[in-house]
C-alpha cells in the first residue's frame, strides 16, 4: 500500500511524532488516520514527544560579577 506524503503530514501535525514513525503506523493501519493514531499511542511515541519539552526541577545556575563590572562568569 502506498501512503501519500499529505496523509503522513496530517498525522504528524496532529500527533507531533516524527515522519518515519507516522508512516510506519499508517502502513500498519492500512492508511486509516484514527487507527494510526491509536497505534502511536500504544507505542508511547506521542506521550514521549509531549514529555520532551518539560523543564527539569534539578540543577542550579550561578553567576558572578566582579566589583566594578569589568569581568563576569557563569556556570551550571
Amino acid at each position: 500500500m502506498e501512503i501519500s506524503a499529505a496523509v503522513v503530514k496530517q498525522l504528524r501535525e496532529k500527533t507531533g511524532v516524527g515522519m518515519m514513525e507516522c508512516k510506519s503506523a499508517l502502513l500498519e493501519a492500512g492508511g486509516n488516520l484514527a487507527e494510526a493514531e491509536k497505534i502511536l499511542r500504544k507505542r508511547g511515541v506521542a506521550a514521549a514527544d509531549k514529555k520532551a519539552g518539560r523543564a527539569t526541577g534539578e540543577g542550579a545556575i550561578a553567576s558572578y560579577i566582579h566589583t566594578g563590572g569589568r569581568s563576569a562568569s557563569s556556570w551550571r
